[in-house]
């Protein structure tokens, strides 16, 4: 097992990480900006190493700051998170010959999953479900024009090295398709220095959701079920559940099984997520692999009794996993507090917390990085922390959710707090009949 292990994030997934190494008695390295100097994960780790300046380009990517960081400690293993460096790999190879393991999927894995036009055709070859769309990616706009024609309207466009929402587009006729493919490409380089393109049939109202799995070093795999993740707004997730309620058993069983091809399709290595798009007749497409923990794990925790940061820890170390394919019997939802205003476009407010009081109780969980007096950083995502309920049905979990969220107390600063509210007494919402369409509806009152 490792003796030190450097968590190569900020906020609240650096300190979920070092709360399971404490646990498993591992030493913890924390890294920081000078704008995260008074987070909680620095003062929380055995040790801490100031990376650079606020901007995430001159500290939380900045690798050759990250890997000195590591060697001065004597880390022998680096642990990225989500976001940043965790899908990097470049980073992961570096990490391999530094001889400081990588948390994570192995380069090549990072590689094949990460463009997403190739994971796709890799998961044709293993005979996992997938959108009908073009083969690789689009030379031309003409290639964009004879690939629509084929699979006909509405179509989406993608970058290949895209993520977040950007460099995607829908398209609904011929005519709007130049405009389109002229600002995806230029968003997608200047978001990933890549404006490559696929294209993909649109799957009209669609729900989003993922299969959890885990896989060890010596290629057992198994699945933790589904995740919904439909609830979102532009491509952001805003609350995850777990079970969905859209889901059967023989939907779940099949898309387990799929799940664990398209892990097995790149000998994966680690804890990653294979997401799916499912349509109105529960037929489902591959759309993704994320070969990290995702934001939303902690659900998947709550119904399964399962710590997925120390069974990433201990794959890594070379341990075989944990459990078995597993099928939930609890329901858990989380939702995803922002420092935004959610009536003004969910406009972000950094600013400093003059009163913070969380929520307790029986099924709440709280994972968060800050407190009363902290001062929120514009520089970085605006999520800052995560609530979560758990209990026996849907309906409990959901008004386990409504208590939680009226206790909850952040002031100072704008919250996505009124909005969850209003969501979980949504009549719609309550009975679980929403899509990735549902935000385009619903009305924040105010």
């Amino acid at each position: 097992m490792f003796k030190k292990i450097l968590v190569a994030n900020r906020g609240e997934i650096a300190l979920r990480v070092i709360r399971t190494c404490k646990e498993m008695n591992i030493k913890t390295v924390a890294v920081y900006s000078t704008a995260d100097a008074d987070s909680l994960h620095v003062r929380f780790a055995d040790e801490a190493v100031c990376i650079g300046p606020a901007a995430s380009r001159d500290s939380y990517l900045n690798i050759p700051n990250i890997i000195a960081a590591a060697e001065i400690t004597n880390a022998d293993a680096i642990h990225p998170g989500y976001g940043f460096l965790s899908e990097n790999a470049k980073f992961s190879k570096i990490c391999q010959e530094h001889s400081i393991k990588f948390i994570g999927a192995l380069p090549e894995q990072i590689e094949g999953m990460g463009d997403k036009a190739s994971a796709k055709e890799t998961m044709r070859k293993a005979n996992v479900p997938t959108v009908p769309g073009s083969d690789g990616i689009l030379e031309s706009l003409e290639d964009a024009k004879a690939c629509a024609k084929e699979i006909r309207y509405p179509i989406m466009l993608k970058a290949t090295a895209g993520g977040g929402g950007r460099g995607m587009r829908i398209v609904a006729s011929e005519d709007d398709l130049e405009e389109a493919w002229n600002s995806a490409r230029q968003e997608s380089a200047a978001a990933f220095g890549n404006d490559g393109m696929y294209m993909e049939k649109f799957v009209e109202d669609p729900h989003h959701i993922e299969i959890q799995i885990a896989a060890d070093q010596q290629g057992n795999i198994c699945h933790l079920s589904e995740r919904d993740c439909s609830i979102q707004r532009r491509h952001q997730k805003l609350v995850e559940e777990t079970p969905s309620p859209f889901m059967t058993d023989e939907l779940r069983a099949s898309m387990g099984e799929a799940a664990i091809k398209a892990a097995k399709a790149v000998n994966y290595e680690g804890v990653g997520t294979v997401e799916f798009l499912v349509d109105k007749h529960r037929d489902f497409y591959f759309m993704e692999m994320n070969t990290r923990i995702q934001v939303e794990h902690t659900i998947t925790e709550e119904v399964v009794n399962y710590d997925l940061i120390k069974e990433q820890i201990k794959i890594a170390a070379g341990c075989h996993i944990s459990g078995d394919n597993y099928f939930p019997k609890m329901h858990s939802i989380q939702c995803r507090i922002n420092a935004e205003d959610a009536l003004n476009n969910f406009r972000p407010c950094p600013g400093t917390i003059s009163h913070y009081h969380a929520p307790g109780g029986h099924g709440i969980r709280v994972d968060t990085h800050v407190y009363a007096g902290y001062s929120i950083p514009p520089h970085y995502d605006s999520m800052i922390s995560k609530l979560i309920t758990v209990a026996q049905t849907r309906e409990e979990a959901i008004t386990k959710m409504e208590r939680a969220l009226s206790e909850y107390i952040i002031e100072g600063i704008e919250t996505t707090i009124p909005f969850h509210l209003q969501l979980m007494q949504d009549s719609q919402f309550r009975k679980g009949e929403f899509t990735t369409k549902f935000m385009d509806t619903f009305e924040i009152e105010k």
